[in-house]
């Protein structure tokens, strides 16, 4: 594993602890499955829906054409965007704490592409400058102010935009997640803790003052709600 950042908190330690755990031992199988076009629960075909959605958006709010240009995937997981940007023409480095689910984005990475995989923390220093970094559902289990201060430490190292989401704090959410909670275990993820879009944009304005937040979309379908929200430089 690469060193935790400096800025790294004590919660930011805990949570990522026990999402390391989850993905490389608990549902590595389940989540491999998610990640791939094998037969799932009707509840899981939702998620994995609602996460294909998100990942074609956010590839979206990405430059078309990307030669050239460097980009971080901040949480990969089995890499589905890393190689959409790769074949773009991006200089990819995907990383994930789960060095399970990084085994499985190498093993399917066409060989037209090549992405430089890693095993760590996404804030690792070492792992340098970028122009555009995404972190697509890497974010959902911290709390805000841990959501905040990482996205900060992203953006030190960031030229262009950063894209990431966070599970939005609505009625519906909260009921879904009470009924999740009678689910088989099988069936549960780590816990989702919701955010606001009006406290994250402000705390935003705050931290990354000049940063312009010209899109934050929402993915509702399901099982799988979760909303994206771009910061670009000026």
């Amino acid at each position: 594993m690469a060193s935790m950042a400096p800025t790294a908190s004590p919660s930011w330690n805990r949570y990522r602890g026990r999402l390391e755990t989850y993905f490389d031992r608990t549902a590595f199988d389940a989540w491999t499955a998610l990640t791939s076009d094998a037969p799932v629960s009707r509840i899981r075909a939702t998620v994995r829906a609602g996460r294909d959605a998100m990942r074609e958006m956010l590839l979206d709010w990405l430059p078309g054409d990307m030669s050239g240009l460097t980009l971080l995937d901040a949480g990969c997981g089995t890499g589905a965007l890393a190689v959409e940007a790769a074949r773009r023409g991006a200089h990819v480095t995907a990383i994930d704490i789960s060095g399970q689910l990084v085994g499985i984005a190498r093993e399917r990475a066409p060989s037209d592409v090549t992405i430089d995989w890693r095993v760590g923390d996404m804030l690792a220093p070492e792992l340098g400058q970028f122009d555009h970094v995404v972190a697509m559902d890497s974010l959902i289990h911290y709390p805000q102010a841990d959501i905040v201060a990482t996205v900060t430490a992203l953006a030190a190292r960031t030229r262009r935009s950063i894209e990431f989401t966070f599970a939005p704090r609505t009625p519906a959410l909260t009921v879904l997640h009470n009924v999740g909670k009678l689910l088989p275990r099988s069936d549960r993820a780590p816990a989702i803790i919701p955010a606001g879009e009006a406290s994250l944009r402000a705390a935003f304005a705050s931290a990354l003052p000049g940063w312009g937040q010209p899109r934050c979309e929402r993915v509702s379908g399901g099982f799988y709600k979760s909303q994206a929200l771009e910061l670009v430089r000026p």
